[in-house]
């Protein structure tokens, strides 16, 4: 029975987020996965870093020898069964293999393996690791907890993941363990932001190995595989980064030089008086393929990355050919050869480069999409598996709620929040990976990540327990236990549903007020609402349509939705009161009110900022307005799906769509069907019900004085009984006209301009117009028309794929089924069952601005900081009234004293060490969003908290492992009219005043440690 029930629980939390009503015990199984925090031994001489690096040869062509494993973080089987099956047996045989050699060397990648095969080793041998990375010949290389998909992450989880790596890495190797150069070799395709992200860690150089192949054509032809990357316009110098492409688009060895214990090339075979001698030849094959990949890159440097996928299991195999690789090789020099070959690791070539003073390319846009062939372009997974999607952003979002409560209360050992805390941080450190998030794994893992994610959210909200147990009372007398609904999006709450009185708690994690709206299910059809001041607050009752209810996951017997608004301090909570209410008149002021829709005359639903018109004939949306502005467009909105293309895979032009590859078969296919709409009036919002067909509706609404309109879809499931693959879109279709241009924001920060069928770095061929034409969207799109000076924006509540295949048009892809593999690795088909079996359906919501061009940036980046630091809601069936609550608890708190400027975000703040806090503030507009708010804003964190004071200040780099003053990049010449050394080696300290003033330019994240005093 228990099994059944975590079954359809994994079920839930994959089709609408995590499914839990109230909080259950941690596991204790999870005490296995604890790392022990040691000081490094600094009686271990540390010779690490750039100091033990091989410099190689003047006048020599150098080839560097990188030996690497690249164990992904769950894919085809899960983290756990990765790591008892492999990597474990890596990391054994890698350590041996590396004592029994100086001159060897070996990188390794993902913390979230390296941890786990730490905690199980004897002191002796922690020792003898430690010695191995104080010589520089076991180096950490990128250092995140996994190596992150860079389409589908947020940039919040992205450092927060790294961070988890970084921390494990200082406080066990010190400076030594360090990572220097950032390794990003198997995601598919390449962020700026990412970029920018590692720039502000204090890398040095970028790696990564997939790269468009018309892209790769033209920079192998013209030696500009290696580049410094402008990663932020905002930015500048500050975000610049020494970037390379891999030769061959590829993270393995050249062919004939695979040495792991399944790889068919010939070993060595180098005694001479038996038949089968080949020094010679694997010799000759080395000086071949070396000259020809020096004839794509700048310098006489050129590097080989001697590993694979789960390598080194056998690690005396691939050593003991290298070895006489190196020896072989170099032994010709005597006789004239230019060729000189050693070990080294990425960090020692990005040196090697830096000391070549060349002067190199730039460039300034990103690497999306990516295709590997024609017509094979790797779109499809910036949707696949859509409600994981959806978990992982929702569950980022608590994740902060609960470091935030967690350094508000000041939680210790007594509560254990650490430990609690880390089970959802690794969690989530693990769900960024490029084989998660991006939904490109086995449904079996798919699973395993989602199961994850719900045992670290049940533990996480014990902590928010703890915490309010802390700062809601005003005597000794704790308050009632707070209780959570993960599956409210689906209308499903056992608290309210049934009970007939409740308390809401609400806590903001935004560092200045809010407003947002609450929607509970309940039983009944009048309620009364007490805020925490004790007056009435105005709701509305909107009955639960039929759709929700026949959502196979949904299980509550409630009927109707109570609806009303919630006004909260920043970083605070506010508790309201809900009752149930007999009385006529307040049945009759919630009451909502179905208006049927008059034949053949059009219907305007509208606010006090916006008004849509519906086709009295079609039911179809036609129009909308801006009313403050007296801005009108044309709009249609419509749901409908493209036909997945089915191939064999043998060539680009038969390639199928899968969970990696987005390939249409021909243009949309719209839904034919004549709307039936339903429209719902009452005082707080209008709906506009729309039944597409019987697997897919949506619900538009309109809140009281919202300068956005809301749409809700539902899908699935997605019908393939007729053997076609279906890929569903949400299309928005207006009169603009924007000359094949469009936007697309990076990992929810910076936004970047796309041009339809149009590369900035090379001609494109493009042979998919509408795959080849899709970006990744983590949080909004929008087109402008210039001449009529107005945009119209889309954000989203998930990372999806999306485009402007026609001008005036933008679509997201919300939803796919498929019946056909692509050949990409997987080996399965994306066809997500559901708790049914029969398909999953999906839930979600995407928010429309329409405004002028200058005014635009203000609206979406303000709603896009409230979409993803949502507020955080939880219940008690207290019989307390307001006024009796207000005498033991508090019922309205804020955590600042004042609040923060509107335009910088409180990133992350979280328990240290000791009595100290990670604290990160951004400023979140770029310098082009809005005249005011683009401009530099100060913070003073001097009497900025109310639990505590700040005592003091160190400013780190954007991963808190090196202050910032210390911080010493290498400096790089460029090309164009640029041509300067790219960037200061120091990294410039901001300033920070006496009274603690912080002052953050456009799109600066600062990072500190503060001191505390209680």
């Amino acid at each position: 029975m228990e099994k059944y029930f975590w079954s359809i629980l994994i079920l839930a939390c994959l089709s609408f987020c995590c499914s839990l009503d109230t909080v259950e015990s941690a596991d204790a199984s999870f005490s296995q996965f604890e790392y022990v925090e040691r000081r490094p031994n600094k009686a271990t001489p540390a010779t690490c870093g750039y100091d033990v690096c091989n410099p190689g040869k003047e006048g020599m062509l150098n080839l560097h020898l990188v030996p690497h494993t690249h164990d992904d973080v769950g894919w085809l089987v899960t983290v756990d069964q990765y790591y008892y099956q492999e990597v474990q047996y890596i990391l054994d045989s890698v350590i041996r293999e590396l004592r029994n050699n100086p001159d060897r060397r070996f990188i390794y990648v993902e913390v979230a393996y390296f941890y786990r095969w730490w905690n199980e080793q004897h002191d002796s041998i922690r020792h003898i690791v430690k010695g191995l990375v104080n010589k520089g010949q076991l180096e950490f290389i990128l250092g995140g907890w996994c190596m992150n998909d860079e389409a589908a992450t947020h940039y919040n989880a992205i450092i927060d993941q790294h961070t988890e790596g970084f921390r494990f890495l200082q406080t066990n190797f010190g400076e030594c363990g360090r990572p220097r150069v950032a390794w990003q070799i198997d995601p598919f395709g390449h962020s700026r932001e990412q970029a920018s992200l590692f720039a502000q860690m204090g890398f040095d150089g970028l790696y990564f190995a997939r790269i468009d192949y018309q892209d790769e054509a033209t920079r192998a032809k013209d030696s500009t595989m290696e580049m410094v990357w402008k990663a932020s316009p905002n930015l500048g110098d500050l975000s610049n980064l020494f970037t390379g492409a891999l030769a061959r688009s590829s993270y393995g060895p050249p062919g004939g030089f695979c040495w792991d214990q399944f790889c068919p090339d010939a070993t060595f075979q180098d005694d001479v008086r038996l038949h089968d001698y080949n020094v010679d030849a694997i010799v000759d094959m080395l000086f071949n393929t070396t000259y020809t990949q020096a004839k794509q890159f700048e310098g006489n440097h050129i590097m080989w990355t001697m590993g694979g996928d789960f390598n080194y299991q056998n690690a005396e195999r691939w050593y003991k050919n290298m070895d006489k690789l190196i020896t072989y090789t170099n032994a010709r020099q005597v006789n004239g050869s230019k060729i000189n070959v050693f070990y080294s690791t990425p960090s020692c070539y990005t040196l090697a480069k830096n000391k070549a003073n060349i002067t190199w390319p730039t460039k300034d846009d990103d690497f999306f999409p990516y295709a590997s062939l024609d017509h094979v372009f790797w779109t499809g997974y910036f949707t696949s598996r859509p409600a994981l999607k959806r978990m992982v952003r929702k569950t980022n979002n608590l994740l902060q709620v609960c470091k935030q409560l967690d350094a508000l209360a000041q939680l210790g050992p007594v509560e254990s929040s650490d430990k609690k805390l880390d089970v959802l941080k690794r969690a989530m450190g693990v769900a960024q990976h490029h084989d998660a998030v991006s939904g490109t794994e086995k449904q079996v893992v798919a699973y395993d990540y989602a199961e994850r994610l719900a045992d670290g959210i049940r533990e996480c909200q014990e902590v928010m327990i703890y915490a309010y147990n802390k700062l809601m009372p005003l005597k000794a007398t704790l308050p009632p236990q707070q209780m959570f609904c993960n599956l409210l999006n689906i209308s499903m709450c056992n608290v309210t549903g049934y009970s007939k009185q409740f308390t809401v708690t609400v806590y903001n994690p935004i560092g200045r007020p809010v407003t947002a709206w609450i929607r509970l299910p309940v039983a009944a059809s009048s309620y009364t609402v007490t805020g925490p001041d004790g007056k009435n607050v105005p709701s509305q009752i909107v009955p639960i349509s039929a759709q929700t209810k026949a959502i196979p996951e949904r299980n509550s017997t409630a009927t109707n939705e109570l609806i009303f608004q919630v006004s909260l301090p920043p970083l605070g909570f506010s508790t309201y009161f809900v009752k149930y209410s007999a009385s006529y008149s307040t049945k009759h002021n919630q009451k909502s009110y179905f208006m049927k829709a008059k034949h053949l005359k059009d219907t305007v639903i509208k606010n006090e900022h916006i008004s849509l018109t519906f086709d009295g004939t079609t039911g179809h949306l036609t129009g909308m307005t801006n009313l403050d502005k007296n801005i009108a467009i044309s709009l249609k909105h419509q749901m409908a799906y493209y036909r997945s293309f089915a191939g064999n895979n043998s060539k680009g032009e038969f390639w199928s769509s899968g969970a990696y590859i987005f390939r249409p078969n021909g243009s949309t296919a719209l839904l034919e069907t004549k709307l039936v709409n339903k429209y719902v009036q009452g005082e707080l919002v209008q709906e506009v019900h729309q039944l597409w067909s019987d697997w897919i509706s949506v619900v538009i609404r309109l809140y009281k004085e919202e300068k956005h309109v809301e749409f809700e879809w539902t899908v699935g499931p997605i019908p393939v009984e007729d053997k076609i693959g279906k890929e569903v879109i949400s299309h928005f279709s207006t009169n603009l006209v924007t000359g094949g241009t469009y936007y697309t924001d990076a990992n929810g920060r910076e936004v970047l301009t796309r041009k339809r069928n149009y590369r900035p770095t090379w001609n494109l061929n493009q042979t998919e117009p509408i795959a080849g034409n899709y970006y990744p969207v983590n949080s909004r799109i929008f087109i402008r028309d210039t001449n009529k000076n107005s945009q119209f924006t889309v954000l989203t509540d998930r990372s999806q794929g999306g485009a402007s295949i026609q001008d005036g048009n933008l679509e997201l892809m919300v939803h796919r089924r498929l019946i056909h593999d692509d050949g990409a690795g997987l080996g399965e088909i994306l066809s997500e069952q559901g708790v049914t079996g029969k398909g999953l359906m999906v839930r979600g919501k995407h928010y429309i601005f329409l405004d002028t061009i200058e005014d635009s940036g203000k609206l979406h980046r303000d709603l896009a900081e409230k979409l993803f630091m949502a507020p955080s809601v939880s219940f008690t069936t207290s019989k307390l009234t307001q006024q009796q609550w207000t005498q033991t608890f508090k019922a309205t708190w804020s955590g600042l004293k004042n609040k923060l400027p509107d335009n910088v975000h409180l990133l992350t703040m979280e328990q240290w060490r000791g009595s100290s806090m990670l604290l990160r503030l951004e400023h979140f507009y770029e310098k082009t969003d809005d005249p005011v708010l683009s401009k530099p804003a100060t913070v003073s964190l001097q009497g900025l908290f109310t639990p505590f004071d700040v005592l003091s200040v160190e400013e780190m780099t954007l991963g808190a492992n090196q202050l910032l003053k210390d911080a010493k990049r290498l400096q790089w010449n460029i090309k164009g009219k640029d041509a300067q050394k790219s960037f200061s080696s120091h990294v410039p300290v901001g300033k920070i005043t006496d009274t603690l003033d912080i002052t953050l330019q456009p799109m600066q994240i600062r990072t500190f440690v503060v001191s505390l005093k209680m």
